[in-house]
């Protein structure tokens, strides 16, 4: 049996190699097996050979370990997935010089794998030359990691409410990407579709259907790579969304109270994507006064009346839409004091404030006040018996007896 291990080496060093590392094998191979014949021992029961999977990222280095535990000066090679004989023992038969010795002992035949490509993936055997022969698999995995992440919107520019698809594609990766989207904060889930290619790569793309709202604008979309052979890779986009104006009216002048003969200035402050490209001013239900003067955004009535009473619509409008805010005018007498505007709500809750809790404090004290007092009095009914001697005499003594029943009056001390 041990003549038989030892021609099936022979055959493949030969296979493998040039005549000089033919030689050396052989050399290696009978002095080996010369030292058993002479010494006549056999293997150790309980040896064991093991070695491990390798995962490695394209043009880096894989490692090879083959561990032998309770050797009895068995020899270990390292077989490509060709079967052909990459170490033996020490010596390098195989003519690869990608191929180095890490480390070599009677326990480990440790080999590096240098600049590693796609052709290197594949199954590496260890033996162990016992009787009968022990194998132990490692699978060398290449990784390829994708290119840059290409994104691509269907529109450049979105108005709010419309509903718009980005995608995201990884090309050239192994094994195959898994992509995830997020918009701000928010973890979103596209669909993905995978394409093998006839290289043994995948190409991942995936596609994100958003709707948005105003809200939504200049915020960043990000498609993240998730892959073994590399971390943080990712590629983002700024939502650009268009939306109808937003419309509030302010009172320039005055700051109180609108009285007649006074003036009354309005602002229309209008905000949009894209900016507000016509702002008007209308009264509802009727006409603008016909002194009004209207300056683009501005508004102003002088000479206030009561006939110019009613609500005053600013309206501005863009490619989205438009949108508006209403003013209501009332027009106080000359001489009215006070008024809507004049109300200072901060104040008037402080007052409330104060009054409440006085009338809490109020109650309390009175609360106090009548529990001290409460059942302390005496009535007259009773007079004149505090020194009787007796209950009989008592009775008699009390002033008015039992026949002044109904003049009986009762007194509070």
């Amino acid at each position: 049996m041990k003549s038989d291990a030892l021609k099936q080496v022979l055959n493949m060093a030969i296979s493998a190699s040039g005549s000089l590392s033919v030689s050396l094998v052989i050399c290696l191979i009978l002095g080996t097996f010369l030292h058993k014949v002479a010494a006549k021992t056999y293997p150790v029961n309980g040896q064991n050979l093991v070695t491990g999977n390798v995962s490695v990222v394209e043009g880096e280095t894989a490692t090879i370990s083959c561990r032998v535990k309770n050797n009895d000066d068995s020899v270990i090679q390292l077989l490509n997935p060709n079967r052909q004989t990459i170490f033996f023992r020490d010596v390098r038969p195989l003519k690869d010089s990608r191929f180095q010795l890490v480390n070599f002992s009677d326990n480990e035949l440790r080999v590096s794998l240098s600049n590693v490509t796609l052709v290197d993936e594949g199954r590496y055997v260890c033996q162990l030359y016992t009787d009968p022969p022990q194998e132990a698999y490692a699978d060398i995995t290449v990784l390829v990691p994708p290119s840059n992440p290409i994104m691509e919107t269907r529109e450049e520019v979105v108005s709010e409410g419309n509903e718009t698809e980005i995608t995201c594609t990884a090309m050239g990766s192994k094994p195959a990407s898994s992509i995830t989207w997020m918009k701000g904060d928010a973890v979103l889930q596209g669909e993905e579709a995978v394409e093998e290619t006839y290289d043994r790569m995948f190409t991942v793309t995936s596609r994100l259907r958003l709707t948005v709202s105003k809200e939504d604008d200049g915020v960043p979309v990000i498609c993240i790579i998730d892959h073994p052979a590399v971390k943080d890779v990712q590629a983002q986009k700024y939502l650009e969304v268009q939306y109808k104006p937003e419309v509030k009216i302010v009172v320039e002048f005055p700051d109180g109270l609108t009285r007649e003969g006074e003036n009354l200035e309005l602002t229309c402050k209008a905000k949009g994507k894209p900016q507000p490209h016509q702002i008007n001013w209308f009264k509802v239900d009727d006409d603008v006064p016909s002194h009004a003067v209207i300056t683009g955004s501005d508004l102003l009535i002088e000479n206030l009346n009561k006939s110019y009473n009613g609500t005053y619509r600013c309206v501005a409008s863009n490619l989205v839409g438009e949108a508006y805010d209403d003013y209501i005018l009332y027009v106080y007498d000359s001489r009215a004091e006070g008024g809507p505007r004049n109300i200072d709500h901060a104040v008037v809750g402080g007052v409330v404030a104060v009054v409440v809790f006085a009338a809490l404090c109020l109650l309390i004290v009175l609360g106090r006040y009548f529990a001290r007092h409460k059942g302390t009095y005496f009535t007259h009914e009773a007079k004149g018996a505090e020194d009787a001697a007796d209950a009989d005499t008592a009775i008699i003594n009390a002033e008015g007896g039992h026949g002044h029943v109904d003049d009986k009056k009762e007194y509070y001390i």
